[in-house]
């Protein structure tokens, strides 16, 4: 049985002691997991992708700061859904963070009610996106088990191309494109070509 909270977990990442303090305390108190942390650096060496999680970050932290943080985890491809805590003088960089893909911002002094209700809606939609984060890291993985020439073989399957056109395409015999698909099939754990197809596109498959 797991210890942690059924409603998730929330960082918070904030170099003033006292907000990281008053964050916890508010938001244990409402059956939340909290993990503090006093910068992005310390948060990125101990953040797990793997969790269902939310972001409350300060905009502005001595070292690394909220928006570069944001720009890290946008590299990443992480599905981590972020909120800024802003100062009244931050908000023009808050509404940028947004069009990054931030889901909100709150400034500070924050309403206890109105930081709830955000983070309950961060945790729903860290839910929703979590499945598909997943689904792409394990796609990832297994296309990563390949070689190069496999990859070839594979974009061109993908793209409805016969053995004979994909052994002109490459300049090999057909039974090498045959012997590529074999390792494909079997690289991927795919028992026919509609399976590659979900695999190599991902979201993008043609639903069947």
């Amino acid at each position: 049985m797991s210890l942690i909270p059924k409603k998730g977990t929330v960082y918070v990442v904030d170099d003033d002691e006292a907000v990281r303090d008053s964050l916890q305390w508010l938001l244990e108190g409402k059956g939340y997991r909290v993990r503090c942390f006093d910068s992005a650096e310390s948060f990125l060496s101990r953040y797990d992708a793997r969790e269902v999680a939310c972001l409350i970050v300060d905009i502005r932290m001595g070292g690394m700061t909220g928006l570069e943080l944001q720009t890290r985890l946008i590299e990443a491809k992480s599905p981590l859904p972020i909120v800024f805590i802003t100062g009244h003088g931050d908000v023009p960089m808050a509404v940028d963070s947004m069009k990054k893909g931030a889901m909100d911002f709150i400034q500070k002094p924050f309403k206890e009610d109105q930081l709830v209700s955000l983070v309950e809606r961060m945790l729903d939609h860290a839910k929703d996106t979590f499945a598909d984060y997943q689904l792409a890291v394990n796609r990832d993985a297994l296309l990563s088990k390949l070689t190069l020439r496999e990859s070839q073989v594979l974009e061109r399957i993908v793209a409805g191309r016969l053995n004979k056109q994909i052994a002109d395409d490459l300049g090999i015999s057909i039974k090498t494109v045959e012997a590529h698909r074999a390792n494909i099939m079997e690289k991927l754990s795919a028992n026919t070509v509609a399976d590659l197809l979900k695999i190599a596109l991902g979201q993008n498959a043609p639903k069947t």
